[in-house]
């Protein structure tokens, strides 16, 4: 462990007293982020003092063995790259307990509710880092045993159902024992610097909110590219796909706060009414429309970084053969006054050839262009917002080359990368997310009737590409997805953003 020097202290920012009580507290999600991100905050003098975290998870372990499982999972994916801190981990360490229970089981709770009976006028955070089909029985039963205090905050990870219906039994069930305004559904794209700084980017600068519409913008895309396969997730993965594991949260919450209206004030309802103004204002696709806006696609066996890799039914943990598409472009339309004729292309995938998440707004041209030397259709200036990974924002436009003699042109970027400019290590999203649940604030969070409206326009298209049994398509490992989500794009005189990925 490496000891504390001045250039590693950071701004004291104490928020209120807590109990997070985390279900799942021995799950992949609570040692890969949920832990991590809780020491960084705290390395970062950003807990209280007498903030507590609670591990529930089923099946018994002594309090050594937990506090050892902690420290290798912070070691090992800390998002700071740098050793533990021997001051913070003993700090640390002392907020962390464990207790084996099945949280599905009304006479289980009894050592919980020993623990956190003396500490009625504290925060409560219950984060649910379990399957969604334990949303409901958990809340219940934190209900049934008085656990649920005015300042109890209700966290829940995706995925909300698997459909509109599934996704209204589980809200309606944890809303039987927790208000609205104490639930927090997470989705931890929200949490990221740049999609934070999107707002920033088009409401408090002058040069941006006047082009951002129909007149000035030629069309959006949407990227979320991984490298990884499924891995041990298959059986999961089977059951949702791509649409349901990335297009129906990520990529729609990118897209709203891409296309929203400005909000009156920063107050959470405020910004979540024009989030849920653009879901509502997404053109439907259903039917033959449906199959002909998308594309589904699989992987096949290929190669990622030069290493061969298998394909999606060559998995070690798949079972047999099955349809479920890895990859999904959409051709999507916003009906309404700003963005009317205005197409957002939407591609995501696994086993594509580089890790990628951007937006990429492309501007029209100019209507008229003088210097025929360049060529007659000169390219389009471009906002480029990288949001994993080297996070930061670039502006395409063109520039003369220095030099006398003829006129010479090249298009060049301004290019903004958030860890050079500010000379910080980007935070893990998860770490924003957790500290705005702690201290109230539920601005990046869904509310209900966004994940009931992203719920309603992805039912459309699943059951479109049901109806007329549209096929994934299949694509080699280690390349942009199937020919046919080119073809997508191109049929309207576009091209995928890829130069710079």
């Amino acid at each position: 462990m490496e000891m504390p020097t001045p250039s590693t202290q950071r701004t004291t920012l104490i928020s209120e007293p807590f109990d997070m009580v985390v279900f799942g507290g021995r799950g992949d999600l609570a040692k890969r982020k949920l832990l991590p991100a809780l020491y960084e905050l705290d390395r970062d003098n950003r807990l209280p003092p007498d903030g507590r975290i609670i591990a529930v998870s089923r099946g018994d372990m002594s309090h050594e063995a937990f506090i050892k499982l902690v420290e290798e999972s912070c070691v090992e994916f800390s998002t700071k790259g740098k050793p533990l801190d021997s001051n913070v981990w003993a700090r640390f360490s002392r907020r962390l307990s464990y207790t084996g229970m099945d949280a599905t089981s009304p006479d289980a709770y009894g050592a919980l509710t020993g623990m956190l009976k003396d500490r009625q006028a504290v925060v409560r955070v219950f984060y649910l880092a379990t399957a969604p089909d334990l949303f409901g029985p958990t809340a219940a039963n934190l209900g049934r045993k008085d656990l649920v205090t005015p300042d109890a905050r209700l966290v829940l990870e995706k995925p909300l159902g698997h459909d509109l219906a599934s996704s209204r039994a589980i809200n309606e069930a944890v809303g039987a024992v927790f208000a609205e305004r104490q639930i927090y559904r997470i989705d931890h794209y929200l949490g990221k610097e740049t999609v934070q700084n999107l707002m920033v980017l088009r409401f408090a600068n002058s040069l941006f909110e006047p082009l951002w519409n129909r007149t000035h913008i030629d069309h959006v895309q949407i990227t979320v590219a991984e490298t990884v396969g499924i891995g041990g997730r298959w059986s999961y993965y089977d059951q949702a796909g791509a649409l349901r594991d990335m297009v129906q949260n990520h990529l729609l919450q990118v897209l709203c706060l891409t296309a929203m209206e400005p909000p009156i004030s920063l107050d959470a309802d405020s910004v979540r009414d024009e989030k849920v103004k653009v879901l509502k204002s997404l053109n439907m696709l259903a039917g033959q429309e449906a199959a002909n806006a998308t594309v589904r696609g699989q992987y096949r066996a290929g190669a990622i970084d030069g290493r061969p890799v298998p394909g999606y039914l060559d998995e070690t943990d798949a079972k047999g053969t099955s349809d479920r598409e890895t990859y999904v472009a959409i051709r999507a339309e916003i009906d309404n006054w700003r963005w009317a004729g205005v197409p957002f292309y939407l591609r995501t995938g696994k086993r594509l050839p580089q890790r990628c998440s951007e937006i990429v707004v492309q501007f029209k041209t100019p209507p008229h262009f003088i210097y025929p030397s360049y060529g007659a259709v000169p390219p389009s200036n471009r906002l480029i917002m990288r949001l994993q990974p080297n996070e930061g924002v670039r502006f395409q436009m063109l520039n003369k080359r220095p030099g006398p003699g003829e006129l010479r042109l090249q298009q060049t970027a301004l290019n903004l990368s958030f860890a050079d400019t500010f000379g910080t290590v980007i935070p893990d999203a998860y770490e924003r997310l957790l500290l705005d649940v702690i201290r109230g604030r539920p601005t990046l969070f869904m509310r209900v009737d966004e994940v009931e409206a992203a719920w309603r326009w992805t039912d459309s298209i699943l059951d479109s590409w049901q109806q007329l049994n549209v096929p994934a398509r299949p694509y080699t490992a280690g390349s942009w997805g199937p020919s046919a989500a080119i073809a997508l794009i191109e049929r309207d005189g576009r091209t995928w953003h890829e130069d710079d990925a």
